[in-house]
C-alpha cells in the first residue's frame, strides 16, 4: 500500500514536525465502493502517466473452480470482513464473500482499482 505521506509519529512514539504540506502525489482518494447492480465502470488518471478503472457497480464476476473459469451473476453480498456495514449496503471489496449463480465465492480481486471482480468458488 502506498503511503500518503510520512507520519507524524515516531518509531518511539515521539512526534515528527511536519517538514512540508503533502505533495500531489501523496494525495489519497475517497474509497469506490463497488456494489451489485448495472455494470458501471469509471476511468480515472493516476500517477505516471497511467490509467485506472475503477468498477462503480457490478453484477457479475469472474469465478475460478476446479474445471475452469466462468462467468456468475452476483446476486447479494454474504459476509465482508472489512467492514460489516458493507453487507447491508452491498458493496464488494477484497475478501467479501458474494452469493453467485455458481455457489459461493470469495472476491480476490479489487474492483475498485481493476475494474473487474474475480472470484474464487468456496467449498461447502
Amino acid at each position: 500500500m502506498k503511503d500518503q505521506g510520512r507520519s507524524p509519529k515516531k518509531r518511539t512514539g515521539g512526534r515528527r514536525r511536519t517538514v512540508r504540506k503533502k505533495r500531489l502525489h501523496q494525495l489519497g482518494r475517497s474509497p469506490t465502493e463497488t456494489r451489485v447492480g448495472d455494470q458501471t465502470l469509471k476511468t480515472i488518471d493516476a500517477r505516471g502517466g497511467e490509467t485506472k478503472v475503477r468498477a462503480i457497480s457490478t453484477d457479475t464476476a469472474n469465478v475460478a473452480t476446479d474445471d475452469g473459469t466462468m462467468s456468475a451473476m452476483i446476486e447479494t453480498v454474504v459476509e465482508n470482513s472489512a467492514n460489516p456495514n458493507y453487507v447491508r449496503r452491498n458493496i464488494i471489496t477484497k475478501g467479501a464473500i458474494l452469493e453467485t449463480d455458481a455457489g459461493r465465492a470469495r472476491v480476490t480481486s479489487r474492483p475498485g482499482q481493476t475494474g473487474q471482480v474475480n472470484a474464487v468458488l468456496l467449498d461447502e
